[in-house]
């Protein structure tokens, strides 16, 4: 790599002090919050007495300075990409009014605070800022700069009292600084960052307000909270918009873990970076949407996440002149500030080695190094050191501002003296071969990359203790497209505060058709009866918000067995049509996912691990499924293959084999056919069938059925109205306490006309280690149902555990129940015996050897998260001895249940508080 500006390995501490002197940063004391900040006496940049130059850019260039992060002991303090409000004091916001080492610094951030009892004396020690500076965005017009910034830390407040991230901006034509949220206390009502222009002038950032989101948990009867992301750490920060004077804030993202770092491409859409933590951590990718939350998908990365066996993530991006991303690729914590760069060909790639359908000739990578080749973050010591901030410039030269530091090491052949300087070296293979080589502190600066002649040079000199974090060049570059609403946008929907949904087919996975004999022969009633058709009906599935326990104390043992699955809603069900096509009106800004499920009411695949959303008005069209595991183009309209589903191939005639009265128009799904013909769909708090396809003049319909909660025999997990008239903000609520349980308890006895027992179904009657008459007894089928406390965990029931856990075999001994024991064998057969610590073994008094006992281990019934897999429990019920004991409708609850994870709750503020 040439370098073709020289500079000091090392500078004095004079150096450093003399460069917070310029700009002195007081003991912090916010008085500013809603007016706009004059110059105060800084350096303005309209009477800057720097001359042209025409080797370097003459443009303004703002960037982040701050001191090294370390502890107090010295050691780097770890950076956690999870924690996008974490505060590290030491930042402050610079301008240059050119790209040249020799243009001045000009701190614009220092003047917002201020201590009023500050006496200016020059024999008072300087230090760094005490407050934090980030996420710096340009003005498409290049007059303006967006930050986010917080106030120092005050002293003896609470936590809930201290300062929050703010947006700020700066107008560098009156050199005016104001946050763009007037009021105190609507700016302290959450952690603001990532803010970025939109094309109309509003701003779009990420913020833990969840403004939406709270305004629905009041809907739902709930106190209003932002929510936990899903570890459970800390809130959730997602996307929002604002107009340019801070009212008007929306909500336009919905995922319950963090997005972050949005930017607006040329085409007008947003591309974000969006945590997928959905049924488990599945790392940072980049997604992308319209500016009003329509049309989310993914854009790169889903599995890309495998860099030289390090698990990274793709964050800070920023798009280049010819529509291409950089991002940084690193991991969630790192001690060292700064890492690589990455160039994304996010129009040709959705992976780095999967392109998209229509460049499957490509063969990758999808990303290259987006500076030097020799920058390995992966090594103890990175060759070509480590990249702080990358920027690239619009003017049509290719070349990038970067902050760098340089690979540096401790020269090894000197004697180490306790107060003596070390002697700092550049590094060299053969320095970097020695074992013993020792890296040297982190020294940014700077810098312009021209990829033209594989040069660089220096535009702010490195110092010691200082870093280079961000930055940007003031330039002007041309406006993205603005979004208007499409011609699927549909304004009955909006009206409503609702959304569509459109799967052409579920049978339909990442373009192969998985259906046995062809999408044709299932999709036409005449060749496939419903019977034979493996999906039937689709359960949508909401996210339930998790509260800090400053709000609701939720414990591990409220969640179910799988505690990644947390807690969740159903919305409803309905039928999937004979082609596998689905047409759906949903609640709009909320998570949602969906479980495609069999006649039973038991999803047949894997969930769908990624929350969708729909905004007011929305029609989203998806072509089909996708395989977790699989790395085929998914989850991306415009880069999937196309859908196996043609649809109706005329106009005016049926569906092939279908009823003449559902007339198509071609290339609609059967759902979009039936939709238009019998009106709109809307989700079913009941499973329902009803043979609407089967054409009455050659083929005989199927029996119509319902699984309706009106026919429980114990408490329903939905209100009385909800289960008669679905709205908006209907929710089918399972708690294991309140609806599984009372079950197993519900009087299922059967009495002749005399009052005679004839039968007694009831569950607990037989699952129980007490009898009818009061007597101990060992539980039918090792299976104790009973609503006592687990003596496993006594903040659980007994069924509970004993359903969805292993357990020990129970024996009735002298009227007590124990647990069974029995000898242990090696893997021969063996018997086991007991041995002391020196492996002899040990002698009962009649010296024989004691042989090792152990407990009989019993299944557990049903399987978590799984119906279908439950085949113990349900065969029972469906074909074995227990048959029409549960009728369809608490077999369905059952099923529901599991599928959803088998929370012990599903509501946070139904758990026992203390």
């Amino acid at each position: 790599m040439a370098v073709n500006t020289t500079h000091p390995e090392s500078l004095p501490v004079s150096m450093l002090k003399e460069a917070w002197t310029q700009n002195a940063v007081r003991k912090a004391m916010l008085i500013v919050g809603v007016a706009a900040l004059s110059a105060c006496g800084e350096s303005v940049l309209s009477q800057s007495n720097d001359e042209p130059d025409p080797v370097v850019v003459d443009i303004p260039v703002a960037f982040v300075k701050r001191t090294l992060p370390v502890d107090e002991e010295g050691m780097p303090i770890e950076s956690d990409l999870r924690t996008p409000a974490e505060f590290v004091p030491g930042a402050a916001l610079f301008i240059k009014r050119r790209a040249a080492v020799s243009s001045e610094e000009i701190n614009i951030t220092d003047r917002a605070f201020v201590d009023s009892t500050y006496e200016d004396n020059a024999e008072e020690e300087t230090q760094p800022p005490q407050y934090d500076v980030k996420d710096i965005e340009v003005s498409y017009d290049g007059s303006k700069l967006l930050f986010a910034m917080r106030a120092p830390e005050i002293a003896d407040a609470d936590e809930d009292e201290q300062p929050t991230w703010n947006i700020w901006e700066y107008d560098i034509t009156t050199d005016e600084l104001r946050r763009v949220i007037a009021s105190d206390i609507v700016a302290q009502a959450g952690e603001d960052t990532s803010p970025v222009y939109l094309p109309d002038g509003r701003i779009v950032f990420s913020s833990t307000r969840q403004r939406t989101n709270q305004a629905i948990l009041i809907d739902e009867g709930k106190a209003q909270y932002s929510a936990l992301e899903e570890g459970l750490d800390v809130e959730a920060s997602v996307l929002h918009v604002m107009d340019a004077n801070g009212s008007g804030i929306t909500q336009i993202s919905f995922n319950q873990s963090h997005d972050i770092d949005p930017l607006v491409m040329p085409n007008g859409k947003i591309l974000f970076t969006r945590w997928d933590q959905a049924a488990g951590d599945k790392g940072m990718h980049l997604y992308q949407m319209n500016p009003d939350g329509s049309e989310l998908e993914i854009v790169y990365g889903r599995h890309s996440h495998d860099l030289n066996g390090d698990n990274v993530h793709f964050v800070q991006s920023r798009v280049t002149p010819d529509g291409q991303v950089l991002a940084a690729v690193r991991e969630y914590t790192r001690d060292t500030l700064g890492g690589n760069y990455y160039r994304l060909d996010v129009q040709n790639y959705i992976d780095n080695d999967t392109p998209t359908a229509a460049s499957d000739s490509l063969s990758g990578p999808g990303q290259i190094a987006a500076l030097f080749d020799n920058i390995d973050t992966q090594a103890p010591i990175s060759a070509g050191g480590y990249v702080g901030a990358l920027y690239p410039l619009f003017d049509g030269s290719n070349r990038q501002l970067f902050a760098w530091s340089q690979c540096r090491v401790y020269d090894p052949e000197q004697e180490i003296v306790e107060g003596e300087t070390r002697t700092i070296l550049p590094c060299s293979d053969a320095l970097l071969a020695n074992e013993d080589i020792e890296a040297a502190p982190l020294l940014y600066g700077l810098w312009m990359y021209d990829p033209q002649t594989n040069t660089q040079q220096v535009i702010a000199t490195p110092q010691e203790g200082i870093a280079y974090t961000e930055l940007v060049s003031m330039e002007q570059r041309s406006f993205p497209a603005d979004y208007t609403p499409g011609e699927d946008f549909d304004d009955v929907l909006a009206s409503e505060g609702l959304g569509r949904i459109h799967i052409r087919s579920v049978y339909d996975f990442a373009g192969e058709d998985v259906t046995p004999a062809g999408i044709d022969v299932m999709a036409n009633p005449s060749l496939t009866a419903a019977d034979e058709r493996p999906v039937r009906f689709v359960r949508v599935v909401k996210s339930v918000s998790i509260p800090d326990e400053n709000i609701v104390e939720v414990e591990r043992s409220d969640f179910g067995p799988s505690r990644n699955l947390l807690m969740r809603d159903i919305i409803g069900y309905s039928t999937v049509e004979p082609d596998g096509s689905v047409l759906l009106d949903l609640p709009a800004n909320i998570p949602l996912s969906f479980e495609f499920l069999d006649v039973k009411g038991k999803r047949v695949w894997p969930r769908h691990d990624n929350w969708v959303q729909l905004v007011p008005g929305e029609v989203k069209t998806c072509n089909g499924c996708h395989n977790q595991d699989s790395t085929l183009p998914h989850g991306r309209l415009d880069a999937e293959y196309p859908s196996i589903n043609l649809g109706a191939p005329s106009t005016g005639v049926a569906h092939p084999g279908a009823n003449p009265a559902l007339f198509a128009d071609m290339g609609e799904t059967m759902a979009q056919t039936k939709n238009r013909v019998l009106g709109r769909t809307f989700p079913s708090p009941d499973i329902r069938y009803e043979d609407i396809w089967s054409n009455p003049a050659d083929t005989t319909l199927s029996d119509a059925f319902v699984y309706a909660y009106g026919d429980m025999r114990s408490a329903i997990p939905i209100s009385q109205s909800c289960a008669q008239t679905w709205t908006s903000l209907c929710r089918i609520t399972i708690n294991y306490p309140d609806h599984i349980q009372p079950l197993f308890e519900a009087d299922r006895r059967i009495f002749d006309e005399t009052g005679m027992l004839i039968s007694d179904t009831t569950c607990v009657s037989c699952h129980s280690p007490v009898d009818a008459d009061g007597l101990t007894q060992v539980p039918v089928a090792q299976l104790d149902l009973t609503n006592q406390p687990s003596l496993d965990n006594p903040d659980q029931l007994t069924g509970y555990r004993e359903l969805l856990f292993n357990d020990a075999e129970v024996e009735l001994v002298d009227g007590v129940l124990l647990d069974r024991l029995v000898e242990a064998l090696d893997g021969n057969g063996n018997p086991i015996f007991e041995r002391d610590e020196d492996g002899e073994l040990i002698l009962d008094p009649e010296g024989n050897p004691i042989p090792v006992m152990v407990t009989v281990s019993v299944a557990p019934s049903a399987r978590a998260s799984s119906a279908l897999a439950s085949e113990r429990f349900f065969s029972l019920f469906e074909t074995g001895s227990h048959a029409n004991w549960l009728n369809n409708a608490e077999l369905k609850l059952m099923a529901e249940w599991l599928d959803l994870g088998a929370q012990y709750y599903n509501n946070p503020f139904d758990t026992p508080q203390d």
